[in-house]
């Protein structure tokens, strides 16, 4: 039989709870679970603990299961159709020696023929331990879980691109033993439980057998007399490596980047995952960011904005550019200042938004008090008049 055959003892296992996640969680939350619960139960760490050696076969069991997509999808069509009372009738045939259900086999070969399967010879080898099959599969292909990480840029590093060194740590397999669980020096042999072929076989009601994964090497069909002394046999250990990420031009900050393949390793020849840089940018203490534009605030006078002047605006990693400011020009206003933003995805950049703010000064010389105070007094009428609306609408 193929080792991701239809097992009739999953009516009454809960391979979820086992593990502790929802029937909803994603592959790569099972395989977490899995691994935490491995490490925490492993005979190796407890060998005097019977209690976690059965612990530690079962999340096993259990990961073997739902932690393939493809077994896990027979299980949770198996598991609801035992939930409605058993497989339903019709399409189906009947079992013997105590097993009264029947398999719709329509449904089976349907799910065959969109999966990939080998048709009748399979699912027959699923069911009734190997006669038809064409014999045991190699492990499957197990992507990489994707990896996160942060990076801190410059506001001017941003806007321009640049590349950047990230020390990443992931669970892989262990440096000292290289994933085997044995400790280096030692040979593997023949697991004694399933006699080497990482499959045993279970009687279902007297009237026909199943294979399963063996509890004892996990179908690795390998066991060590000696556990790694740095993993203590699970395989499994932190790895730590260096990449260079390449930051686009004009990203922003919280922006989250995809690296393909520069996550975790796949197992068993699997692609490696994806990794998720999230980039912080430092503020500039003259330029700020709305999209692809800059801004920037320009201390001017009340003068140049009653008056009108001509003022020098700073661009970001150019030469200042010259604004023309008209006269009457209110506190506050905002120019817009073509091509002098950050650079967009298609390579064109966006504006610079100048705003003009008086800044009023804190002491005057004689001269320029004593021009201030004749325009005050030239303009009392006209202030006076200004305020004499709101005055009466106050009253």
């Amino acid at each position: 039989m193929s080792d991701d055959g239809i097992r009739s003892d999953w009516a009454s296992k809960d391979f979820y709870k086992e593990l502790g996640v929802a029937k909803s969680a994603s592959q790569d939350d099972i395989k977490k679970a899995y691994r935490k619960l491995a490490r925490a139960n492993h005979p190796d760490s407890h060998p005097d603990d019977t209690a976690k050696h059965e612990k530690f076969k079962a999340v096993a069991e259990a990961y073997d299961v739902i932690g393939d997509a493809d077994k896990r999808k027979k299980y949770d069509q198996a598991r609801e159709m035992f939930s409605r009372g058993g497989f339903p009738a019709g399409g189906g045939f009947g079992g013997g020696g105590g097993y009264g259900g029947s398999v719709n086999v329509e449904d089976l070969l349907r799910d065959r023929a969109g999966g990939g399967g080998g048709g009748f010879g399979d699912l027959f080898g699923d069911l009734f331990g190997g006669g038809f099959s064409a014999g045991r599969r190699a492990p499957r292909p197990v992507r990489g879980t994707d990896l996160e990480t942060t990076a801190t840029i410059g506001f001017t590093e941003s806007l321009e691109g640049v590349t950047v060194s990230l020390r990443i740590s992931s669970e892989g397999a262990c440096a000292t033993c290289r994933g085997t669980g044995g400790k280096p020096g030692t040979k593997p042999h023949a697991c004694p439980v399933c006699e080497g072929t990482g499959m045993v076989t279970a009687s279902v009601g007297g009237a026909f057998s199943m294979n399963e994964t063996c509890p004892a090497c996990g179908g690795r069909q390998l066991v060590y007399d000696d556990p790694c002394p740095t993993c203590h046999g699970s395989g499994l250990g932190q790895a730590t490596r260096t990449i260079q990420a390449k930051i686009p031009a004009g990203v922003k900050d919280g922006q989250r980047i995809r690296l393909r393949g520069k996550g975790a390793a796949g197992e068993n020849g699997g692609p490696a995952g994806d990794l998720y840089v999230t980039v912080k940018v430092t503020q500039h203490r003259v330029f700020g960011r709305k999209g692809n534009d800059l801004t920037v605030d320009v201390p001017v006078s009340f003068a140049e904005l009653a008056l009108g002047a001509e003022i020098k605006v700073p661009t970001m990693g150019g030469s200042p550019v010259t604004l023309r400011v008209p006269a009457g020009t209110p506190n506050g206003r905002t120019f817009r200042v073509r091509g002098k933003g950050a650079a967009k995805a298609d390579g064109a950049r966006g504006d610079l938004l100048a705003t003009v703010e008086v800044q009023v000064p804190a002491t005057l010389d004689a001269a320029a008090k004593a021009a201030l105070e004749a325009y005050a007094e030239a303009t009392a009428p006209a202030n006076a008049a200004l305020r004499a609306g709101l005055y009466e609408d106050a009253s």
